[in-house]
Order: structure tokens, then C-alpha cells, then sequence
């Protein structure tokens, strides 16, 4: 019986020849086109793994790619922790886009927006800004301790009664201005007070270095000014010069004596003429009547 070829064994001169074969390497296929010479992208899985891609996977994000998906990313933390009512750096314009003060960007919608405030840029200027807050607080606190008394702001309930006496003393020569000041509805707590002020402190009439004023506050009262003149007044005993507040009736007593100026000359403000004290005027041919005695 003859043995089928199909199952006979191959020949020492045989081998060399399967060996040649094994040892030629097979070729790759092109990147760029498939071995048949079609057109079409052939994938290449070795290059993926090379890149650090799993299989399937997609490939690996771009940089413009893992900067959307960080910018979404942040934009949903921030909806979730930024309540943009209270956000005193977001103003919207009448464009109808959105900016931001502190950074003075412009953003399309207030996602972008709220990108912007998890960057870095506007953290750096956050930080800035509490810093220079900090520092200014600091000078201000500082500036505190010798800062003026503010004005108390009241509300006016009209001008108090008053009057006024004219009083001449004959021994002494001297010229008087007794004031009372009615203060019914005064506030609890508080007392009148006086002031001089110059004519070059007012700003109601033309200035007249001849004259002076006094000044009556009490709140919650307007101040009330007098006109006077531009005389030294004489503080030198309690009779001449005096303050006084009847608790019980709500008056406020003040008289000033003006000091009598020597005989050459006349005083401050020209408020007699030379010689002294003025000869009284004549009314109807006959003296008018002596002044009232001092009070």
C-alpha cells in the first residue's frame, strides 16, 4: 500500500525552507491606509496604548478640551456655593452681558462668570483687595482717637422766645445787654449754652468788622443769633457778667457789659463816637427818661 502524501513526513530538505519563512518578518499595515489601498484610516491601537488611552476609550482630551471641562466644572461648584445676589463685584450692563468690578472682564453668561471668580486671577485680586482694607482700617482706627465731634443731627421744632434789655449803668458808665431765652420743650439732659462768633465766621449778611454776635442753642430749638457790637466785653465781677438757668420757668438768662472805652478815642467797631458815652437824644425839646437801674 502506497502512503498518502498528505500525512508523510517532511524531508530534511524541507525544513531549511519552513524556517526561511518563519524568519521573514510580516509587514505591517500602513497608518495612513489599509493594505488594500482603499483610502480609508486604519486605527492604531499601539499608538493609543503608547498615549496612555485604554482601548475604546476615545482617545485623550485636548488642552481647549480639559479646559471646557474644568470651566464646567467649576461653574457648577460655584452655582452651588455662590449666591450671585450678594456678590458685590457682579453687575450686569446694558448690553446684557455680565463683568466683574474687581477684575473688570467682561463674561457672555453668568456661568462663565462664575468660572472667572474659582480662578486664580480673581482670587489674586480678592486677596489684594483684603489687604488693602485691612491697612486702610488700620490708618483709620489710628486717625479715630483725634478725629472732631460730629454735629448732632435733631430735628428742629422752631425758634425760642426771647428778650432783650438795653441797660446803662451811670456810675460806672457802662453799656448792658440783658438776654432771656424761653427753652419750654428743652430735651432732657440738656442745658443752653452761648457763644461769641466774629463777623468773619457768619455767612448770612456782608462782613463788618465793626459788629460781633452772640449765639443761644438749645436742642431741640434752632440757634438764635444776635447782633452786637464789636466791643471787650468786661468779665470781671458776676454783676457784669453773668449766665443763669431757672430750671422752673425754662429760661435762660445771660447779660453782657461792654467795657467803657478811655476818653480819646472811641471803642472797637466805632460803636460810640469820640468822647465817650453819647449825650442821650432829644425828644420834643425835653430829656428822654433815665435808663432803668440794673437788675
Amino acid at each position: 500500500m502506497r502512503p498518502d502524501s498528505r500525512f508523510a513526513r517532511a524531508t530534511p530538505a524541507a525544513t531549511p525552507r519552513l524556517a526561511s519563512r518563519r524568519a521573514r518578518p510580516r509587514p505591517r499595515p500602513n497608518r495612513e491606509t489599509s493594505s488594500e489601498g482603499d483610502g480609508f484610516a486604519v486605527m492604531s491601537f499601539m499608538d493609543a496604548r503608547e498615549h496612555g488611552s485604554k482601548i475604546g476609550g476615545g482617545g485623550v482630551a485636548s488642552a481647549s478640551q480639559g479646559a471646557v471641562d474644568r470651566r464646567e466644572r467649576l461653574r457648577r461648584l460655584a452655582l452651588e456655593t455662590i449666591d450671585l445676589a450678594k456678590d458685590p463685584y457682579f453687575m450686569r450692563n446694558h448690553l446684557g452681558s455680565y463683568e466683574c468690578k474687581l477684575c473688570l472682564t467682561m463674561h457672555a453668561n453668568e456661568g462663565n462668570y462664575l468660572a472667572h471668580t474659582q480662578g486664580k486671577r480673581h482670587q489674586q485680586n480678592l486677596a489684594k483687595r483684603a489687604a488693602r482694607d485691612a491697612k486702610d482700617a488700620d490708618a483709620s482706627f489710628g486717625k479715630s482717637k483725634t478725629a472732631t465731634i460730629q454735629p448732632r443731627k435733631t430735628m428742629k421744632i422752631g425758634r425760642p422766645g426771647y428778650r432783650v434789655t438795653k441797660q446803662y449803668d451811670r456810675r460806672t458808665r457802662q453799656r448792658s445787654l440783658l438776654f432771656q431765652v424761653d427753652y419750654p420743650e428743652r430735651e432732657l439732659g440738656t442745658k443752653p449754652r452761648y457763644r461769641f462768633m466774629s463777623a468773619y465766621e457768619q455767612k448770612v449778611e456782608a462782613w463788618d468788622k465793626r459788629y460781633q454776635y452772640v449765639l443761644f442753642a438749645c436742642e431741640p430749638y434752632e440757634t438764635i443769633g444776635f447782633k452786637i457790637p464789636n466791643v471787650d466785653v468786661d468779665k470781671a465781677g458776676q454783676d457784669k457778667f453773668f449766665t443763669h438757668w431757672d430750671e422752673d420757668v425754662k429760661t435762660y438768662t445771660c447779660q453782657l457789659t461792654f467795657r467803657r472805652v478811655d476818653g480819646d478815642g472811641a471803642p472797637r467797631g466805632g460803636g460810640m463816637p469820640r468822647g465817650g458815652i453819647p449825650p442821650p437824644p432829644m425828644v420834643g425839646g425835653l430829656p428822654p427818661p433815665p435808663p432803668p437801674p440794673v437788675r
